[in-house]
């Protein structure tokens, strides 16, 4: 039986429960994370808390746990369910008072983490055929997407309309620009130069901030730019970068390859530089 955490305490994941009234199952009054964790550290786990405490700041939502202590419970969570590789998945929503719409004068956040087992190895053993599909898919979103929100149902909608396609994953085109993907962010490469949107209105994604910032230590020609969905899906290469799918190539957009429908070599370097951005951090 899995062990999860809820306000304050880890309990068995039976006994977790949250009433009705909680404002993030009536309204998805709520933001999350999802922290990658490899050999028992979780990656990138100031940026995920940096990210979360400032959505909260914004929704006013008064997280009632300090960051490091969440990383603390997150090394409980991991070791009560003695798991290594996984991933974990926090929420904070604004908690449960009576139903109305406007923000309550007070509340009492609800926390809730669990953990995921993933077995990274074996999907290094799978890399050279990681490949993913994609349809391009109209953003229908809003104007909070740079917020990591409880409230995806756009984000589901299109990934669903991708899978009865046979798709993988939904490319999501705004006002005729591909802004990002259903559920990571979305890089492509023409002449040997990356592509990826600015953060005008999309989530600053943190495998996004990691990849940009590889970039520039490594010398890679980068622009953040927003492209036309044309211009985008002819690409030389495609790919997308988010926490548990690290990156992953697209190889194909509404039936019709991207490049030579291979992994291309930037693609490689990037997935090669990436790994080693975890290694270091979290060890082998």
């Amino acid at each position: 039986m899995a062990v999860v955490y809820l306000n304050g305490k880890l309990v068995e994941d039976k006994e977790a429960v949250v009433t009705c009234e909680d404002r993030g199952f009536n309204f998805g009054d709520g933001l999350y994370e999802v922290i990658r964790v490899y050999n028992g550290t979780p990656f990138c786990v100031d940026k995920h808390m940096a990210r979360l405490y400032s959505g909260a700041a914004e929704l006013e939502i008064p997280v009632p746990v300090r960051a490091d202590e969440l990383i603390e419970n997150i090394h409980r969570l991991l070791e009560k369910n003695q798991l290594t590789e996984a991933s974990i998945y926090l929420q904070v929503t604004r908690g449960p008072v009576p139903r109305s719409h406007p923000f309550p004068a007070c509340c009492q956040p609800t926390v809730f983490m669990k953990a995921k087992e993933i077995s990274w190895r074996l999907r290094d053993k799978e890399k050279q055929t990681r490949t993913r599909t994609a349809i391009t898919h109209s953003d229908i979103r809003g104007g909070l997407c740079h917020l990591k929100t409880v409230n995806i149902l756009a984000n589901c909608l299109a990934k669903t309309r991708a899978r009865k396609r046979g798709a993988d994953s939904a490319l999501l085109v705004r006002q005729g620009f591909v802004t990002e993907a259903a559920t990571a962010s979305a890089f492509c490469v023409i002449d040997g130069v990356l592509y990826t949107h600015p953060l005008a209105n999309i989530l600053p994604g943190i495998t996004r901030s990691n990849i940009l910032q590889l970039a520039e230590v490594n010398g890679w020609p980068l622009r953040e730019e927003a492209l036309p969905e044309h211009t985008f899906c002819s690409a030389d290469e495609v790919f997308l970068g988010a926490t548990v799918l690290e990156v992953a190539p697209v190889v194909d957009i509404d039936g019709q390859p991207v490049g030579d429908g291979k992994p291309g070599p930037v693609f490689r370097r990037v997935d090669e530089a990436l790994q080693g951005l975890i290694q270091r951090q979290c060890g082998s």
